[in-house]
Formats: C-alpha cells, sequence, structure tokens
C-alpha cells in the first residue's frame, strides 16, 4: 500500500494517476504490479502494460490490483521506474505538487511501438506543436 494519496482521473491523454497530496523528491511512490508473463508471452511481446522486472521476469501490469498501471507516459517526466530486482517501483524525480499528474518515460522502444504511430500526448509535445 502506497503512504501517499493517489487518484485516478481523466487527463490530457486519457485517464491518468495524480498526486491528491504533495509527495517530496526521492521517495518511492507506488509498486508496479502484475502478474507473471511466460517465456511465450514475452517473445510475443504484444501487450501495452507489459514490464521488465528483472532482465529475465516480465509481469503483466494489465491487472485490477495494478493502480500504478494509469501512470501516462511523458517526455519530461516527474518520476522513474526502478527497483530491486524482481520488483518495479515508480520513485519521484521532483516534488510533486497536490493536484499533479503522475508521468514516467516509458522507453524508446515503447516509444517507438505504441506512441509514436499516434503522436506523443505528453505536455511537452502538446506544448510543442
Amino acid at each position: 500500500m502506497t503512504p501517499y494519496k493517489l487518484i485516478v482521473k481523466r487527463s490530457h491523454s486519457g485517464r491518468g494517476l495524480f498526486a491528491a497530496q504533495d509527495i517530496p523528491k526521492g521517495v518511492r511512490i507506488i509498486e508496479y504490479i502484475g502478474r507473471p508473463v511466460s517465456p511465450e508471452e514475452q517473445r510475443r511481446d504484444s501487450g501495452k502494460y507489459l514490464f521488465w522486472a528483472s532482465e529475465t521476469e516480465m509481469i503483466d501490469g494489465n491487472i485490477k490490483e495494478n493502480t500504478a498501471r494509469f501512470i501516462n507516459h511523458s517526455c519530461r517526466p516527474n518520476c522513474v521506474a526502478g527497483g530491486p530486482d524482481g520488483r518495479v517501483y515508480i520513485e519521484s524525480r521532483r516534488r510533486i505538487k497536490a493536484g499533479e499528474e503522475l508521468t514516467y518515460d516509458y522507453g524508446i522502444e515503447y516509444f517507438l511501438r505504441h506512441i509514436q504511430p499516434h503522436g506523443c500526448r505528453c505536455v511537452k509535445c502538446v506544448e510543442i506543436a
């Protein structure tokens, strides 16, 4: 359970996860959880909620219990994903103000496959357009 109050609501790019209180810089906010993915599913690599939890373990975060799945991509993120092997945590890169949407960079592979073909809708890219 996260020590920070978070809420899912509408964002500029669908549903997003927002801070309901100020979150300090450099803290673990929420764990990205999911079911283990089989080697066959890893080879297909077709889901949008897949996350490498270690060099050999992948999880599928498209489960009801995974509130972190609502965190959207940003080219100018306020969070980063990481953790010890086998776990994925979302941590704050800077202070996040109450009401602000949580975002992290999904990485180049995901970006090229799922985001770029439709155009990036993160705040940074929308401001440029």
